[in-house]
């Protein structure tokens, strides 16, 4: 049976986030490839890309405050589009050069939020793809808002709302740390990696985790992992990882079974015991 896959690459993993649009080309190379090893190797996987904006949409979502909504210059929100956009056209293009049959769906184009919250987004171009034989890739990427004019959408937002549709086995989020620490790792040599996280570990962990590194306007781990832990719960089955995909080899080992760093489960006993938490 078909399994089917959520992969994010981190804007973090894939850019440097505390320099403005400055793409990590040779980390974009490697990852490329390495999904495209691992579709070989498993031939009935299928696969839903989807990657941060880094150090591009997020330096001009910031400007302009095109989060915050209620914008004073709409020009905010084309120049965070097009930002967006200019990193998508990298990470397609180094996907073709290796292989991978990636087709890019622009958020954007049909994404409605209200407060922030993602409400709508068509789905139907994503499972026609998938049936092809295709690698849909999505982003991090602007949307209009019902009562604030306008806000961003984060990859695990829709990731979120596509797995209510498509039901993964498995969400692998590759970025530039290996999990989640007690603390941040950055700043802390102290901090302790969590190999398992619960909803009832998070609540003491939480006050505990940094925000982002760089510029992020779509809050960092914290609510990467806040979303992802109330995916678990909601979704029958279905495993999230959490894991650094800076190290060779590392996103072809996820992609087929083998992704380390922090796994976010629905329950799991004495987990407080057993991460310190």
């Amino acid at each position: 049976m078909a399994e089917m896959v959520f992969l994010k690459l981190g804007g973090s993993l894939i850019t440097e986030k505390a320099q403005r649009e400055a793409p990590r080309r040779d980390v974009l190379q490697r990852v490329a490839g390495e999904i495209a090893a691992a579709l070989a190797a498993a031939p009935g996987l299928r696969l839903v890309l989807g990657h941060g904006s880094g150090s591009y949409g997020h330096f001009a979502a910031e400007r302009y405050g095109v989060h915050r909504g209620h914008l004073a210059d709409w020009r905010g929100y084309a120049e965070t589009a097009a930002a967006a956009a200019r990193l998508d056209r990298l990470v397609i293009d180094a996907l073709l050069a290796a292989g991978v049959p990636a087709v890019a769906l622009q958020p954007s184009a049909s994404a409605r939020t209200c407060d922030g919250q993602l409400q709508e987004l068509v789905t139907w171009p994503l499972g026609q793809l998938l049936k092809r034989g295709l690698v849909p890739v999505v982003f991090g990427d602007v949307a209009l808002d019902d009562t604030q004019g306008s806000s961003i959408i984060s990859t695990e937002q829709i990731f979120e709302y596509l797995a209510r549709q498509l039901v993964p086995q498995r969400i692998l989020l590759a970025g530039e740390v290996d999990g989640v620490y007690t603390a941040d790792p950055h700043l802390e040599p102290e901090a302790r990696p969590i190999p398992r996280l619960s909803p009832a570990a998070w609540q003491a962990a939480e006050r505990q985790l940094a925000g982002a590194c760089g510029v992020d306007v779509t809050g960092g781990m914290r609510s990467k992992v806040r979303q992802m832990l109330a995916l678990v719960q909601e979704v029958p089955g279905l495993q999230v990882s959490v894991f650094s995909g800076l190290q060779p080899g590392r996103v072809e080992a996820a992609l087929l079974g083998r992704p380390g760093g922090t796994l976010l489960v629905a329950n799991h006993e004495s987990e407080a015991q057993r991460t310190g938490c």
